[in-house]
């Protein structure tokens, strides 16, 4: 308390000083400002990881752009990344990507935001870029020419997805006349003909500091970050902004749309609108929302009596509306009339009878618990508070919680009758359709063979000299606490203090395909869908119902979680280990999930989307291996209640089981809860194999699955790699693919396939690294004509890490990604646990991050080259592409 008050002191004479005005929230972590420019500054405290977040607001998108231009604002967000003056594309790139940390953007209806995600020490590089985005950005015509393609790309794999395009659809149908008739993505067709000079102008109106809000969150000095933002944002000047775009709603005139999928299942979605974020209904609307998406509530219910493989309510919110969207899953082949009328007759049952006030309580509390959740992450955080003031309007997020607070049954039943309106509902089926065998790939089209000379060195500004001119390996801020119980389970504890919250991860190592007996493929998804049917001593209302009372979030299964305020964590963790340890695996619950999964097993074997990964993984691996066994039909059908209780009850147990805890707790206090919980939990005989065996390197190969539905193919280039995760050559290719595809525009490949020709609009490298085998794989989605060429300039980028040692700037920033990615991998609770997980069920110790670190750091140029030569084979990768 003694140090805030001193830094409180040092913030108000700091605000008196440059005549700006200065305050403090009730609560002592958050500072606000507004500069004399406009500019609306919050800075939220959290000392969870030497990490920050910036996140910076401009309160205009796609509802500000020209007519017939609906991604105009979409493409000014793709050029900010182009350079600004003073600053060039290669610098900015370069600078992002020494930081090791997330470097990205996007763009909604009625706000664009920039943001970065890095170490706490690159604070002022981070307000220094965007200071000097803010005050212009370059429109050269040739680079706008180089971004159309990339963004056409993302348009392109956008309108690959059909449920996108009956969004899209919906969207015209429920708000015509208005900006909300088209998403913030815009159409390659307005791109063709939107020019450099109009996204110019665009900016120039709407980017000012008086039309943006910044927030920055994470391990900070507030009042010296409130020194840096004025340093940086101080003396840009502000502009006149032109008036809004109007809102008119007209009722939305009942529709039905007939859509096919490529999914495996079919959809049926019944949407209506709701009030928006601006509304002083939209709280009413967000606990509207939950309750009929409640476990607990008729949607939901839908999955357990049979009626379709799923169902639900979700709820999206723009600034000046909402939707509401019903939804429920039915098996390929089937017929979605009974499931629609099933759905059409709960909503008809909410807007005329009402919703439980039991369920209308218990989502007030779960929406207000969320709040207290999202102070485990150091981004979250951010995106709370802009959330708060850039979309709502709101001057912070406790608004929120009590406008959350004051809702009540009768508001949201007045607005259920209000809103679920059969007369004005969008109703969209989805319908499966085969779109083809499998074949093999004839080269895909476009060139195959390019000059290509290495990029010259970036030379960065003096002051991000400065700031990288030092690699070191960070200092971890976890100390976690490490028990093995005597039954054999590992428990690792992680303290936090950031809220008043705990979160549990935990994982039962497993492996169907080495274990399952054989004819009885399927058999561990089954077991996983009976969970939510409660608990010996709980149905499933009953076992939901006593989460909702403690606002916890459980989930039961091989892998488990929990999330709970700290005030409940005994009661989270009995209700855990209840559902894990004492499944009801009720027999009418099996015949209902045994129907569900053989309808889903025959819709997936039939899909574009297995047909594609079992097509690559047979290429991959010898005929007969394990990880080419999967569920059919067939086995499914055989399978019987005994078998999936035997089956559970011999890969569930305490000696392959990890739990992680990460939160408000002590470490000894959450040893003893945990032992009086999972104590008494024994394995019997061996531990069973749980790894695949190694394999042989796989021969190059080809394959083409179609895939009607799709705009845009989706291209995987892989090959079986000798490598495990406990092999020291794997640093030398986790550091070579940072070269590759680390960095963003920085790497090589999103240079070559994005930067320069506009071909992809993303690419992405993977190394699955696993006991004894590992697959290493680029993947990335394009034009159908454009494969060919892009796929080519990957096995050229391959072949090049290996006849040439990368350049000592791309090493040095390959490093720097890596070593400041460490931080950001203890920013939230989740990665926390995540990474905790990991090392234990790999049997690593929980320093392996900083054991890699100095790996990294030691590791030559000449050293990675070696590593690509000896390990990777570009000319026997298995192409594999899907699509049109």
């Amino acid at each position: 308390m003694k140090m805030f008050t001193l830094r409180l002191a040092a913030a108000i004479s700091l605000a008196l000083a440059s005549g700006s005005a200065l305050a403090v929230t009730g609560d002592a972590e958050v500072t606000r400002a507004t500069l004399d420019n406009g500019l609306r500054v919050v800075i939220v405290r959290d000392t969870l990881a030497p990490v920050i977040t910036t996140e910076i607001n401009y309160l205009a998108g796609s509802d500000e752009v020209p007519d017939g231009f609906p991604g105009t604002a979409h493409a000014v967000e793709h050029m900010m990344f182009r350079g600004s003056p003073g600053l060039s594309k290669d610098q900015l790139s370069a600078i992002a990507a020494n930081m090791g940390g997330a470097f990205n953007a996007d763009t909604t209806q009625g706000v664009t935001q920039y943001y970065f995600v890095a170490p706490s020490q690159d604070l002022e590089v981070a307000l220094r870029l965007e200071s000097m985005r803010m005050r212009g950005v370059d429109m050269d015509p040739k680079e706008w020419d180089k971004e159309r393609g990339a963004i056409e790309q993302e348009v392109s794999r956008d309108l690959s997805s059909p449920n996108f395009k009956f969004y899209t659809q919906m969207l015209e149908q429920m708000f015509a006349g208005t900006p909300y008739a088209h998403t913030p993505l815009g159409t390659r067709d307005s791109f063709d003909k939107t020019t450099a000079p109009m996204l110019k102008q665009f900016v120039d109106t709407w980017y000012a500091p008086n039309n943006a809000i910044l927030v920055v969150s994470g391990d900070v000095d507030p009042a010296a970050t409130l020194a840096m933002v004025r340093q940086q944002f101080g003396d840009i000047p502000r502009k006149t902004l032109p008036a809004r775009p109007a809102f008119d709603f007209k009722p939305v005139a009942a529709k039905t749309m007939q859509v096919t999928t490529d999914a495996p299942y079919g959809s049926v979605y019944l949407g209506y609108r709701l009030p928006g974020l601006t509304s002083k209904d939209h709280a009413t609307a967000m606990v509207l929302g939950i309750a009929l998406g409640s476990q607990r509530a008729a949607l939901a219910g839908m999955r357990f009596d049979g009626t379709a493989l799923f169902g639900g309510f979700s709820a999206e919110a723009m600034p000046q509306a909402g939707i509401g969207m019903a939804i429920g899953i039915f098996p390929k082949g089937g017929n979605p009339q009974p499931v629609l009328a099933k759905m059409r007759g709960i909503l008809a049952d909410a807007a005329n009878k009402g919703i439980d006030p039991a369920l209308v309580e218990a989502a007030k509390r779960n929406a207000i618990a969320s709040m207290e959740f999202s102070k485990n992450s150091v981004g979250g955080l951010a995106n709370t508070w802009s959330d708060a003031l850039a979309f709502q309007g709101a001057e912070s997020p406790e608004a929120l919680k009590a406008a959350i607070e004051a809702v009540t049954p009768e508001a949201v039943n007045a607005l259920a009758k209000k809103s679920l309106d059969p007369a004005h509902a969008i109703t969209a089926i989805l319908t499966p359709e085969s779109s083809g065998k499998p074949g093999e790939g004839k080269g895909f089209g476009g060139a195959e063979s390019f000059s290509s000379t290495p990029d010259k060195p970036v030379q960065l500004p003096d002051w991000a000299e400065q700031a990288f001119a030092k690699l070191d390996v960070p200092a971890s801020s976890m100390h976690p606490v490490s028990y093995v119980l005597p039954n054999g389970l590992k428990l690792i504890v992680q303290p936090e203090t950031i809220s008043d919250t705990v979160e549990l991860f935990g994982s039962i190592k497993t492996n169907e395909d080495t274990l399952a007996a054989p004819g009885e493929e399927g058999i561990s998804g089954l077991l996983a869908g009976l969970f939510p049917y409660g608990t010996t001593s709980m149905n499933r209302l009953q076992w939901q119902e006593a989460q909702d009372a403690i606002s916890a979030r459980v989930r039961a299964g091989y892998r488990f979680s929990l999330s709970v305020p700290s005030a409940h964590f005994v009661d989270g963790v009995k209700l855990l280990a209840d559902n894990e340890l004492h499944p009801a695996l009720p027999a009418e619950g099996f015949a209902v999930m045994q129907r569900q999964v053989l309808s889903e097993v025959t819709g997936v074997l039939q899909s574009p989307g297995f047909l594609f990964r079992y097509g690559l993984n047979k290429a991959l691996l010898p005929a007969g291996d394990a990880e080419l066994r999967h569920a059919t039909p067939q086995s499914v059908s055989a399978l019987t209640l005994d078998k999936v209780k035997a089956y559970y009850n011999q890969t569930f147990r305490p000696d392959l089981t990890t739990i992680v805890i990460v939160g408000k707790v002590d470490p000894a206090q959450a040893r003893q809860v945990i032992e009086q919980a999972f104590g008494d939990w024994k394995a019997t005989g061996p531990k069973p194999q749980t790894e695949y065996a190694a394999v042989p390197a796989n021969p190059a190969g080809q394959l083409h699955v179609p895939d009607k539905s799709a705009t845009q193919d989706e291209v995987e280039i892989a090959q079986t790699i000798d490598i495990t995760y406990d092999d020291p050559a794997r640093y030398a290719i986790n550091l070579g693919n940072q070269v590759l595809g680390g960095g963003f525009y920085a790497s090589r490949l999103t240079r070559d396939l994005r930067e320069k020709q506009g071909l992809v609009y993303s690419v992405g490298m993977a190394f699955d690294a696993h006991k004894h085998r590992s697959v290493y794989r680029v993947e990335f989605g394009s034009d159908p004509d454009k494969v060919g060429t892009a796929s080519a300039l990957v096995v050229q980028n391959l072949k090049r890490m290996q006849q040439e040692p990368v350049t000592d700037a791309e090493l040095r920033q390959a490093k720097g990604i890596l070593l400041r990615r460490i931080p950001l991998g203890e920013s939230s609770f989740g990665a926390i646990g995540g990474q905790l997980l990991s090392m234990s069920q790999e049997d690593k110790p929980l320093d392996a991050v900083t054991v890699a670190a100095q790996h990294y750091l030691a590791l030559t140029a000449p050293e990675v080259q070696q590593a690509f030569a000896k390990y990777v084979r570009p000319d026997a990768m298995v192409k594999a592409v899907k699509g049109p």
